[in-house]
């Protein structure tokens, strides 16, 4: 099993940087590949970004591409998510989860397919 902590979020203006931060806790937490979701009020959770169990793979959404950027580092137990050029629409509640054994695109996009997740954290981007 795994545990997931989130930090990092906050208030910032649009244009500004964020990054929020998982700490990973188990037995065998550097096996596990890891998504951030996030979720806006009345809105459904949406893919956001991935990096898989050793780091040499990552996978964004179109919309996130060029101003976010995911990394890990195991020895710390951590898994990061840079977030630059912030927009309102940014605004949502940010989810780190973590699977063992994801694959393809379309899996690694589904948040169904991952079994353990964080708590969340509150971005909130002003205009």
């Amino acid at each position: 099993q795994v545990q997931l902590v989130e930090s990092g979020g906050g208030l910032v203006q649009a244009g500004g940087s964020l990054r929020l931060s998982c700490l990973l806790s188990g037995r065998t937490v550097s096996t596990y590949n890891t998504g951030w979701f996030r979720q806006a009020p009345g809105k459904e959770r949406e893919f956001v970004a991935y990096i898989n169990w050793n780091g040499y793979s990552t996978y964004y959404a179109d919309s996130m591409k060029g101003r976010f950027t995911i990394s890990r580092d195991n020895t710390k137990k951590m898994v990061y998510l840079q977030m630059n050029g912030l927009k309102p629409e940014d605004t949502a509640v940010y989810y780190c989860a973590a699977r063992i054994g994801l694959t393809s695109a379309a899996q690694i996009t589904d948040q169904q397919n991952y079994n353990y997740w964080g708590q969340g954290t509150q971005i909130t981007v002003s205009s």
